[in-house]
């Protein structure tokens, strides 16, 4: 098996002593240094060495003063959404942001007003909910549906009890953080015809869409049909999928001319202007030569994410992990232990010392649950089995 990979992911740089986010905030949160953490959505991973050598390439020109992201750029990430996801968006239809959840701001404000309902369907990554609340509209709750068998769906039936009026967005996490889905085309066509029903525009988080295990396949919502074109705001981006969320670029595709020119409205009074020169010349790498690394990368993550499940099933009463089909984001369902959130969450930083983030964080329908990040090298990920097997193994 080796012999046909050419990244193999068994050691990475040190973080430590960096002012990476999950070790510079290491003790502040978890009171204390002494664990892995394992937690913020970056990979303990080094970012792809094409990618460096063009921002080396780049530096031999010594000035840094304001650039536009090229359309070469652009062009490499709509030649690459065609190849491997099947949409195709034109160079009109993009816009720079320096990150999703900055788009998912301007999208809440560009279509909404307050006192206006949103849709986020929890357990999900936190700002979509924050988000919401922060711009004075009001959070309309469509949590999905846990299954027997530990995977989840989404809730159709209490999506359309729900809707009214005054529901004027949907916020679609796809692939879904933190519960690893790949939504299936029957369930986003549910989820479409509710929302032309409605006049409900879509935002579509679409950033770990790469980051998919086989036989799971992307579907973007856009691409589900004209209609659903003209009412989706996709939000696409190499952070993830490539290590790249220092470089804080990703992508905005918006075909419908009119959704286009309400999003740019507030966009433009925000400034988001057009990043950083060297974050142009990275994105476009990562698009131009990306692809032989995340297939080789994507192998690495199913195997760290087999070994957790190993762990996980030797300990059935106490810990069961979720079905992944996309991100490197393990959910843990850690019910069968007993303990309140916080003893929870103690639990795994002294007696794991692993820094994870706590399910309740995603709203109440993440209580009892973990997410653990296992985008790490093959040595970190031993350390990390090693801990929570031993931490497992003595609780009673």
């Amino acid at each position: 098996m080796e012999e046909k990979i050419k990244y193999l992911f068994r050691e990475s740089a040190s973080r430590e002593n960096t002012n990476a986010e999950k070790y510079a905030l290491r003790e502040k949160l978890f009171k204390t240094k002494d664990l892995i953490p394992v937690w913020v959505a970056d990979m303990d991973i080094d970012t792809p060495d094409f990618i460096l050598e063009a921002v080396k390439k780049r530096l031999k020109h010594p000035v840094m003063g304001y650039e536009e992201v090229p359309k070469s750029a652009f062009m490499a990430q709509i030649q690459w959404m065609k190849k491997e996801h099947g949409i195709s968006f034109e160079l009109k239809d993009i816009l720079y942001s320096h990150s999703v959840v900055a788009s998912m701001s301007v999208c809440i404000e560009a279509f909404s007003n307050i006192g206006d309902k949103i849709i986020v369907q929890t357990p999900v990554y936190p700002p979509f909910f924050h988000s919401v609340s922060q711009s004075k509209r009001k959070v309309l709750k469509n949590p999905l549906k846990l299954t027997q068998e530990g995977n989840y769906t989404f809730d159709i039936e209490d999506l359309k009890a729900k809707i009214d009026k005054d529901t004027k967005l949907l916020l679609l996490c796809s692939p879904h953080n933190p519960v690893g889905r790949v939504w299936r085309k029957k369930e986003l066509l549910e989820i479409l015809e509710i929302c032309l029903k409605n006049d409900i525009v879509v935002f579509a988080d679409e950033i770990h869409s790469d980051l998919v295990y086989e036989p799971n396949i992307h579907i973007p919502f856009a691409s589900l049909s004209q209609k659903a074109r003209d009412i989706t705001i996709t939000a696409i981006g190499v952070g993830k999928t490539f290590n790249m969320a220092g470089f804080a670029i990703s992508s905005i595709a918006i075909p419908n001319k009119d959704l286009k020119q309400r999003f740019q409205t507030v966009y433009e009074k925000n400034h988001f202007a057009q990043g950083s020169t060297l974050s142009h010349v990275a994105f476009e790498s990562a698009y131009t030569h990306g692809k032989e690394w995340l297939e080789d990368l994507k192998i690495h993550l199913m195997q760290n994410y087999n070994d957790l499940k190993k762990l996980c099933e030797r300990y059935p009463q106490k810990i069961k992990i979720t079905p992944i089909e996309a991100t490197y984001l393990a959910w843990l369902d850690c019910r069968g232990m007993g303990m309140r959130d916080k003893s929870l969450r103690e639990f795994f930083i002294h007696e794991a010392k692993l820094g994870l983030n706590a399910g309740i964080s995603f709203s109440k329908e993440g209580s009892g649950f973990m997410r653990l990040n296992f985008a790490v090298s093959s040595a970190t990920m031993l350390d990390i089995i090693q801990r929570l097997d031993k931490a497992l193994g003595n609780k009673n």
